[in-house]
């Protein structure tokens, strides 16, 4: 299997669909080796833009979705990024090709995935992304302030320690909502509010 030319050919069809067209974010998805994050019976629909479940309930979100999300982040290289959800480690994955892996931190509810996926990272050369199991609406605040901050899980709101934890004029992403969600980006004020925006309705696996 050419997973490369598979690859590129994902990378291809999102720029050519006008929905991603950043650089770093289409290098990104072009450096990570997909198939690798998802079940070996699974891989033949590595490169397929759809979710796919990776086991524990949880899922690899579509390629569409990780893409669009590192736009709206709007990351550079060493921005210390907090990510709650770590999953397959597939999305930490692509912003640590972006602001380099000792600049990321990911926590995972479940202890089963952030082990694989600690084991994973380390295998494919991202071993020095930061990876604990925990609850993520605590955040991670022994590395904080963060510049961003997003969510791979669907959650009410912001969870508040996680707001707390993200710097003033930092960024946090995450789709909101139960039953209808929304990909929501909100940048951080200097009192501590959040001026916020919509950018259109998602489907996530909800936070635990």
């Amino acid at each position: 299997m050419d997973w490369a030319a598979r690859r590129e050919s994902m990378v291809d069809r999102l720029e050519s669909g006008g929905r991603v067209d950043d650089p770093a974010t289409l290098d990104a998805m072009r450096a990570v080796p997909r198939h690798e994050f998802v079940p070996e019976h699974k891989r033949d629909s590595a490169y397929a833009d759809t979710p796919l479940p990776i086991g524990d309930g949880q899922t690899i979100s579509a390629p569409h979705m990780v893409a669009i999300m590192t736009d709206l982040l709007d990351l550079s290289p060493g921005d210390d990024v907090l990510e709650i959800g770590t999953g397959c480690g597939y999305h930490a994955a692509v912003t640590a090709e972006i602001v380099g892996p000792d600049h990321v931190f990911s926590v995972e509810y479940q202890e089963s995935l952030a082990e694989q996926s600690r084991d994973r990272l380390d295998r494919l050369g991202y071993g020095d992304i930061s990876i604990r199991a925990g609850d993520g609406k605590q955040g991670w605040p022994d590395h904080a302030p963060y510049d961003r901050a997003y969510l791979t899980c669907a959650a009410p709101d912001f969870p508040d320690a996680v707001v707390e934890q993200v710097r003033s004029g930092g960024v946090l992403l995450a789709p909101l909502g139960t039953a209808r969600q929304t990909l929501v980006r909100a940048r951080k004020r200097e009192d501590g509010s959040l001026d916020r925006a919509d950018h259109g309705g998602v489907r996530f696996v909800e936070m635990q």
